[in-house]
């Protein structure tokens, strides 16, 4: 994948862990390819800033992307405003109720226990995951004040007072949710890839 990397991506990947060079590279190079296909341009003259750790953007003008991905799979999405997009795996292995717990509910919880889901709750970490990359946020420093609601499809930062809407799909083992704070007006270009990393 070095073939479509900067020299700086390749300094950076340098510095990086193996693993961490690895998804750094393969991530901003089917970045740079989706987006040289959707602007006609050159992989290498796509003018993308894409530090590890930090959310990937392009110049004033050229629209807005984020990207996501899980071991097996990498998806990026391009709109005109502001959008966020997260990927996980339908059969991803966790603890949901001691998650739910931790990060979604707060009070009341043996009420919610009785019907939870894995899904549900993966769906709702999918959900939230996206808002804090609209948001530009932090994981660990915004997850607890994200509230998710099903019906309407709602989250609402309770610190900030952002209120973003969202849409999920599963696509064959993965959920995949967008998060926006108006439904745009034409459907956002996304990319989903299987890919081992």
């Amino acid at each position: 994948m070095q073939d479509v990397a900067t020299v700086e991506e390749i300094k950076t990947a340098k510095k990086l862990t193996n693993s961490r060079s690895k998804i750094f590279l393969e991530t901003r190079a089917y970045l740079r390819k989706s987006l040289s296909t959707l602007f006609d341009l050159d992989p290498l003259e796509i003018p993308i800033n894409a530090h590890p750790g930090k959310p990937p953007s392009l110049p004033s003008g050229m629209g807005n992307i984020s990207l996501s991905h899980c071991k097996d799979a990498i998806t990026i999405v391009w709109h005109k405003g502001r959008i966020g997009i997260d990927i996980e795996r339908i059969d991803r292995d966790f603890n949901y109720l001691k998650f739910a717990e931790k990060y979604f509910f707060h009070t009341n919880k043996s009420m919610h226990n009785n019907y939870l889901t894995k899904n549900m709750i993966l769906n709702q970490w999918c959900a939230v995951e996206a808002a804090i990359k609209w948001d530009h946020g932090k994981l660990a420093k915004d997850i607890n004040h994200w509230q998710f609601f099903e019906k309407p499809k709602k989250l609402i930062h309770k610190k900030r007072n952002i209120h973003l809407s969202y849409s999920q799909i599963n696509f064959h083992n993965w959920t995949i949710s967008l998060a926006y704070a108006e439904k745009p007006s034409f459907n956002p270009e996304i990319i989903c890839c299987s890919k081992n990393f």
